[in-house]
This record gives C-alpha cells, structure tokens and sequence, in this order.
C-alpha cells in the first residue's frame, strides 16, 4: 500500500475543514515533493469523503432546515422558520458561488504552478484570520443577501491559498452573522456546490471501469481516512471557532506563504 496515497488522503481530510487550504497544501506538496499529483478519480474520491462527513456532521441541521424549507412551499406560516430563510439563503449563495469559480477557473492552474502567487494567498489567508479576531461578534441568522455575500466569498476561494472555510466563515461574521451561524452556514453552503462538482466531474471520467483503473492502490483506507480526519477537524474547527481562538491558524499561514515565497526566489 502506497504510504503517499494515505498521507494524501490524511492531507485532504485535514486541509479540507481547517482554515489553511487544501489546494494550497497540495500545490506545495506536488511543487515540493512531487506528491499531491492526484489523479482526478482519486481527487473525486477524496472530496466525496470529506463530504461525506460534513453530511453526517450535521444530519440534524440538514434534516430539520430541509424540511422547515419544503413546508414553507406550502404554508405561509412556515415562512417565518428559520428553515425558511436558510434555504433561500444557501439557494442565493450558491448562484453566486458557480458563476464567480467558473470566472476563475483558468487561474486556478496559474496559481498553482506559481509559488509566488500561492504563497501571496496565503498571507491572504492569514490576514483573514487574524482580522477574524477583531469583527465585532453578531447575532443574526442568515438571510438570503447574506448568502449571496458568503456565495460570492466563497467563489473566489476556489483560487490555491485561499482557504474557503476561513473565507467564508469570516464573510458570515462580517455580516452580523452569530459565530456558531456563521460555521454552520459556511459548510452547508459547500454541500450543494461540491455535490454539483463531483457529479460533474463523475460524468467526466467516462465509464465505471475507467473510474476504477484510475484509482491508485489503497484508494480506499485514504477515503477513510479523509473521511474520519476531516470529521475530527469539523469538531475542532467548531471549538476553536466559538471560542474565538482560529485566528491562530494566522500563524501558520503566515509561515507557509513566506516558505511559498522563498522557494519562488531561491528555488530551495
């Protein structure tokens, strides 16, 4: 079993959640290591496992939003749930977040192969986070122009370095959004945009078999490990996020952009 094709699916259950970008950790990884180049099978493999979490993680709010949602299709009085208002909210941020990665798409490539521009993201990244730490804590639920907001942050952080749990997590708070409102939203908003991607991407690898031949061995540990990583660093994220102590990841951003940068100039 190829110990780089579980480190990849630890690296993507961790990157995924936490605020510090798993393309840009992968983009360094293959730039640095030659690791990280993942087939696009193994890649879909991978985002459908760190989606599977985010699902199981919050079944309750999906469940119960959802149905809050479809009720109020018929009911009036349902209108005023917080079902009602969620689900216009991640329909809003979802129009915004399609048009405005495909906008980006072609950059995201040049990003990538450009360690002085993935290094930049990240500091983006970092001074993100640490302005984090001075937004005055809101107590709204989220409203369909706040989803729009989010959707249009979290489009633009389709780009390597930029991490789009931290984007758009801090897009939520400065909208007024309460800390726990924010974190829920945030990852309920990726869910129909990855789901819209990963069947996008399934339809273009042709055929099961085809799927299956592009796999690398030990395919299906690193699933479970990207599953199980990246459920643990939901629950962390929670915590640290409430507590107001994520800002700390600022560090480590820091760190990686100056290292992205060094090894543009230098080559080492």
């Amino acid at each position: 079993m190829d110990p780089e094709v579980l480190s990849l699916g630890l690296l993507q259950g961790l990157t995924e959640f936490l605020p510090v970008s798993s393309s840009g950790h992968l983009a360094l990884a293959k730039a640095l290591t030659g690791a990280g180049d993942l087939s696009l099978a193994f890649d879909l493999v991978l985002h459908v496992s760190t989606l599977l979490a985010v699902l199981i993680y919050f079944s309750r709010d999906i469940s119960s939003l959802l149905l809050e949602w479809l009720y109020g299709m018929a009911n009036a009085n349902a209108r005023r749930w917080i079902g009602w208002r969620f689900g216009w909210a991640v329909i809003a941020g979802s129009f915004m977040t399609v048009p405005t990665a495909v906008f980006l798409k072609p950059l995201i490539e040049d990003v990538s192969g450009n360690m002085l521009l993935l290094g930049g993201n990240f500091w983006i990244t970092a001074l993100i986070l640490l302005s984090a730490k001075f937004l005055k804590t809101g107590d709204r639920m989220v409203r369909a122009r706040d989803g729009a907001f989010v959707g249009l942050i979290q489009g633009i952080a389709v780009l390597p370095g930029i991490s789009r749990s931290c984007a758009t997590i801090w897009a939520g708070l400065v909208s007024g959004l309460s800390r726990d409102e924010a974190f829920r939203f945030s990852f309920l908003l990726s869910v129909p945009v990855v789901l819209g991607a990963a069947l996008y991407e399934a339809r273009e690898l042709g055929g099961y078999e085809e799927f299956l031949d592009a796999l690398p061995r030990g395919w299906p540990v690193a699933s479970i490990i990207a599953f199980v990583s990246g459920f643990v660093s939901l629950a962390l994220l929670k915590r640290l996020v409430t507590s107001d102590k994520w800002w700390l990841f600022s560090l480590y951003c820091a760190v990686l952009g100056g290292a992205a940068a060094v090894y543009s100039i230098i080559g080492v």
